[in-house]
């Protein structure tokens, strides 16, 4: 199966030390040799880059790792091809525009049947490519499209777009594992399901969750002439297998939440306050 990792944070940060870790396991020390890719947004819009080759053997993965951009909200794939030829096409995570914003996804597991699913939805969205990720975000997009549609020119109620893609999640999970992140740029949303584990069994955890929050400088604020020297960041980190020695918190079947601005909220729309260990920190925030 492949792998997915995700960042929602507070202020700007680089991902270069989970990107090092997750490059690891596309060719070096895991099978995921059939391409990655990386989103970073900025605003509505993204920087989407993507290689149908190993994370562990890219030159410009590894530029990334120690050039990355720094952002608030970022994705990334390494894909174990089982759906679809090794090609760009079929790389994730995939992107489409809807209501003036750039939307990515970026999907683990199989699901062979998904074509009678998308049968029941109007193809206002078409893949580019024949796997079965691109035809679970298309279908995705179809069914949010109205929400947006609603409001043209706003962000939609997060609660709404939580029960929209929650009623679709639930149907992904009847065709087959369907762990998948999905941003719109304003919010992350994670759905977790089930993940091929270390016995070979198919169960959950297919997801795992670390939040944690430090206090950061920022030199770029007083550059500014803004007299104050240090922040707080809060971030969140999902990804399908822990990539610290921390505690991260493995998802449940089905479970579902969004992430903004590095704080979590369920899929009643309600923040959930994580455990926060003071003066640590997920990842270097250089």
């Amino acid at each position: 199966m492949c792998e997915l990792f995700a960042m929602s944070s507070r202020v700007p940060a680089t991902l270069g030390f989970s990107l090092e870790r997750l490059a690891r396991h596309g060719g070096a020390e895991g099978p995921h040799r059939d391409g990655w890719g990386l989103a970073f947004y900025e605003g509505a819009d993204c920087l989407l880059l993507r290689e149908p080759r190993p994370a562990s053997e890219s030159p410009l993965m590894q530029f990334m790792e120690h050039q990355g951009l720094r952002t608030k909200l970022g994705l990334c794939h390494i894909r174990l091809a089982t759906f679809g030829a090794l090609a760009l096409r079929n790389t994730q995570p995939f992107a489409r525009e809807l209501s003036g914003r750039m939307h990515v996804f970026a999907h683990n597991g199989d699901m062979p049947t998904l074509a009678d699913l998308q049968a029941k939805h109007p193809a206002r969205f078409s893949p580019v490519g024949d796997s079965d990720s691109e035809r679970a975000f298309c279908g995705l997009m179809t069914a949010l499209a109205p929400v947006w549609d609603d409001v043209w020119g706003e962000v939609p109620d997060l609660t709404t777009r939580l029960a929209v893609i929650a009623d679709y999640a639930r149907e992904l999970r009847a065709l087959g594992p369907a762990n998948f992140i999905y941003s719109d740029s304003d919010a992350l949303f994670v759905h977790a399901d089930r993940r091929t584990q270390p016995n070979g069994q198919l169960s959950a955890p297919g997801l795992y969750l670390l939040q944690r929050y430090c206090w950061r400088t920022a030199p770029e604020l007083q550059e500014a002439g803004v007299n104050l020297c240090s922040i707080r960041q809060d971030v969140a980190l999902i990804a399908s297998v822990p990539l610290t020695d921390e505690r991260w918190e493995p998802l449940g079947e089905g479970d579902l939440i969004a992430l903004r601005d590095g704080l979590c909220f369920g899929a009643d729309g309600r923040q959930v306050e994580p455990e926060r260990v003071a003066g640590r920190q997920p990842m270097p925030l250089a």
